[in-house]
């Protein structure tokens, strides 16, 4: 049984506070958020609010961190079952609550397409352990009430 420093030692190692600086830089609605390693994301609100444009707005960036989140899980999955992936690349498509404040993603489908001499069963077992098990960011979506739906397919690549 671990003492209560080394849980605490391995919770901090593992669960370390995120840190991200958020300052307005243009307009009224125009932020750039940084993390600690000095990562800029540009993010606006939408032109009916008075956006302009200058940013990603919140809710898609939500929607682009499932798709970073899901990417990195796949890529490292396929990694370590020795299939090369040569090019990856995704189409996801969101619908959220009508009518509602605040509006929650509904529905989201994502369309994964991995190129290269993948097996294919492969890739359809790496989209589903990456969306049903190890993202964080699809499972904070799903306990929102969001239904998350996928299709995974692969293009072959020819050897010449």
């Amino acid at each position: 049984m671990q003492s209560k420093g080394m849980l605490e030692l391995h919770l901090h190692k593992y669960c370390k506070m995120v840190k991200i600086a958020l300052d307005r830089v243009q307009g009224d609605y125009g932020f750039e958020a940084t993390d600690t390693e000095g990562h800029i994301v540009r993010i606006d609100g939408s032109e009916a609010i008075g956006g302009t444009g200058f940013g990603v707005r919140p809710m898609q960036l939500l929607l682009m961190g499932l798709g970073g989140c899901s990417a990195i899980d796949i890529v490292s999955i396929l990694k370590k079952q020795r299939e090369t992936v040569e090019g990856f690349s995704m189409h996801i498509e969101g619908e959220r609550e009508p009518g509602k404040e605040p509006s929650l993603w509904k529905n989201v489908h994502i369309v994964f397409t991995l190129k290269g001499n993948i097996d294919p069963a492969k890739a359809t077992k790496a989209c589903a352990l990456s969306m049903e098990k190890y993202c964080s960011v699809a499972e904070t979506l799903k306990k929102g009430g969001t239904l998350l739906t996928w299709e995974s397919r692969v293009e072959k690549i020819e050897n010449n």
